[in-house]
């Protein structure tokens, strides 16, 4: 199996460091306000060892900053860097394409606290202005030049 984190694709190498749903699901939480182990592992139900796993990557891959808040017990809480705020709007992303494809029944929403108003995320071509979706798009591999492309005008993503 190919090592996806040195594929020449963003998605690919970004999908890499989560590796499953829990890691996105400790980052949305950290977005929500949690901190502290205990309440990561009371809000997701995730067994203590896979908790304790998820943390250090995170940890290690600079999304989270570990700091000790008590020494006696030992604990630490786990807080967002810059880069870990940076993923807020992906995971707004998914939650969006959640509640078109997966939004059956009850589920959770996420609101802006100042404006009290629910978000509702659109994203957005800088260059354009043109919403991301309703225009066609080409995937440029590094190895070509950003004009050529496939006979059907796409590259796969490999």
């Amino acid at each position: 199996m190919k090592n996806v984190s040195t594929l020449p694709c963003l998605i690919a190498r970004s999908l890499a460091l989560f590796g499953d749903s829990w890691s996105m699901l400790i980052m949305r939480d950290a977005h929500a306000g949690l901190t502290r182990f205990e309440e990561f592992r009371k809000s997701l139900g995730i067994a203590p060892t896979m908790l304790s796993n998820r943390l250090a990557t995170l940890t290690e891959e600079g999304l989270l900053e570990k700091r000790r808040y008590s020494k006696r017990p030992c604990r630490d809480e786990y807080l967002l860097t810059p880069e870990g705020l940076d993923l807020l709007p992906v995971l707004l992303a998914l939650a969006v394409w959640g509640r078109k494809h997966r939004g059956g029944g009850e589920f959770a929403r996420f609101y802006d606290v100042e404006a009290e108003t629910e978000i509702d995320l659109v994203s957005i071509d800088r260059a354009t202005g043109a919403p991301i979706g309703t225009r066609p798009l080409r995937l440029a591999r590094p190895s070509a030049p950003l004009g050529e492309s496939d006979n059907d005008g796409v590259r796969p993503i490999t």
